[in-house]
């Protein structure tokens, strides 16, 4: 097929499903340590023809003239059209980068290992001198690739403002959105604020606890993978017991996810395999990738039930939607509340009690540890949103520096963050502002079911039906959408408040 032959919409949709599905199968081979080469490069020059800017211009033309659903089905596989025609740009040299971090290994106490090995490693060596040690090998590896990342960057910026015709990157990311990211991030940083003493408090005990008295002040962010997976208490919250337990919280709201073919688990320990847990939707509902590798501690069980969220929401989408709406959303706030909403349940006292024989103080005190961990990444996420927003307001104008990236995340976490860590930290499509709007959404929706079903919300059926019904409609709606229908206003941070104990 010549670039001046279009198709149209349908067809477009069409094609458009097994493109996304090859993409997706091969990003799961190289995340779960099958392969040891990305090959995406090779997927994105077989259908270079599925992505042209004829295409994008009759999308575009579709699109005017068309309103309501059809419209907004239009506008997502426009904006699918030029991520597609960006990955023709650009895919090879990010194979080329993946491949690099691949094989990059560092050597560490005479022994030399894979980079990402080194990274899920911090998450488990139990002395506080040989995880500085290691973050810092870590760091400095991950920070020479700065330059490729921030070249990428760069052209895949200059290439969006050109294909959707708006040039500045806040408001791009806004228009696709259909939000205010200022509005958002003004919202979000009162709420951070009034949240300070809380966290604090939190953290002074917590870390005490998990790092040891002797701890510094404000310790390396390489600690924090050690800290989330509350490694202290890894004798209670045994790497065996995580699947079982994890799949028997689920069938009390009336999910049997191990009896759902459409989601395939996969649970495996590899060397190559990322040490972050994920879900990839390569053709919902009929398949839908579960991926965790567990390590022992509380996080793998918050992990697994985060990932149960996305999963059960991708597989329990209605077959009969359009493809867009079972596999595109206008950005992740949508999914991410699905994920917050079932990793919520481990913050229950009860759900400690129920499933790991523990006194009411003791469950009271290990929730109180989720909490802090969800009030830390609520801060985290909401100080990077900041640095990102100035990051591309400037980017025009200094090419794209660090500043400010330490010093409000440091603030902001009690974490000590690196200036240079900031480019692999950042995620792209300004995917921090959906996080921080899933767990606005996701508490509102925990607000509701308390209201409608109580207490007991989260080892009740009735939530499950609850959940169920939104799950039906896959991705069409976009979070603020939902908000209004729980009664709630877009911003309204009060629930979000209340559930971290501000």
């Amino acid at each position: 097929m010549s670039t001046s032959q279009v198709l149209s919409p349908t067809e477009f949709e069409s094609r458009l499903e097994r493109y996304l599905f090859e993409r997706s199968e091969e990003g799961r081979a190289v995340r779960v340590g099958e392969k040891e080469v990305s090959e995406q490069a090779a997927i994105v020059r077989r259908y270079a023809d599925l992505f042209t800017r004829e295409q994008l211009s009759a999308l575009q033309d579709a699109e005017d003239e068309s309103d309501g659903d059809r419209r907004e089905q239009l506008f997502r596989l426009r904006k699918t059209c030029e991520g597609g025609l960006i990955a023709n740009e650009l895919t090879e040299a990010e194979d080329d980068l993946e491949n690099r971090l691949l094989a990059t290994r560092v050597t560490f106490e005479g022994e030399e290992i894979p980079l990402r090995t080194a990274q899920a490693k911090l998450a488990v060596l139990p002395s506080y001198a040989d995880r500085d040690a290691l973050g810092l090998i870590h760091a400095e590896a991950s920070e020479s690739f700065n330059p490729d990342r921030l070249e990428l960057l760069r052209r895949g910026d200059a290439l969006a403002g050109e294909l959707s015709g708006i040039d500045a990157t806040i408001e791009r990311n806004e228009d696709e959105k259909g939000i205010s990211l200022r509005d958002l991030s003004a919202a979000l940083e009162r709420a951070s604020i009034a949240l300070t003493d809380r966290y604090e408090e939190l953290r002074e005990k917590w870390l005490d606890r998990l790092l040891g008295s002797q701890r510094d002040a404000v310790p390396s962010s390489a600690h924090s993978a050690y800290v989330r997976r509350l490694s202290p208490l890894e004798a209670t919250y045994s790497k065996e017991r995580a699947t079982a337990v994890c799949l028997e919280t689920l069938q009390a709201l009336g999910f049997d996810l191990a009896a759902q073919p459409n989601i395939r688990l996969d649970l495996d320990d590899r060397p190559q395999k990322s040490p972050r847990a994920c879900v990839i939707a390569s053709d919902p509902p009929k398949i839908v990738h579960l991926i965790t590798r567990a390590q022992g501690g509380l996080h793998d069980y918050q992990a697994f039930l985060h990932e149960a969220g996305h999963a059960l929401h991708y597989g329990g989408c209605d077959p009969e939607l359009p493809y867009t709406f079972r596999r595109i959303a206008r950005d992740h706030a949508l999914t991410e509340i699905y994920s917050y909403i079932v990793e919520a349940i481990s913050q229950e006292p009860g759900w400690h009690r129920r499933y790991f024989e523990l006194s009411a103080a003791e469950a009271t005190e290990n929730a109180e540890a989720t909490v802090f961990l969800e009030a830390f990444l609520f801060r985290r996420y909401e100080a990077k949103l900041r640095f990102e927003l100035d990051f591309w307001a400037r980017f025009a104008r200094d090419g794209g520096t660090p500043d400010g990236y330490a010093d409000r995340l440091t603030a902001a976490t009690g974490y000590r963050y690196r200036r240079e860590g900031h480019l692999a930290d950042m995620d792209e499509g300004f995917y921090s502002a959906d996080y921080l709007r899933a767990w606005i959404r996701s508490a509102q929706l925990r607000s509701h079911l308390l209201s409608e079903i109580g207490d007991d919300w989260w080892r009740d059926p009735a939530t499950g039906d609850i959940l169920r019904d939104l799950f039906l409609e896959g991705t069409k709606p976009t979070s603020e959408e939902v908000a209004g229908r729980l009664g709630f206003d877009a911003l309204d941070t009060t629930p979000l408040l209340q559930e971290l104990g501000a």
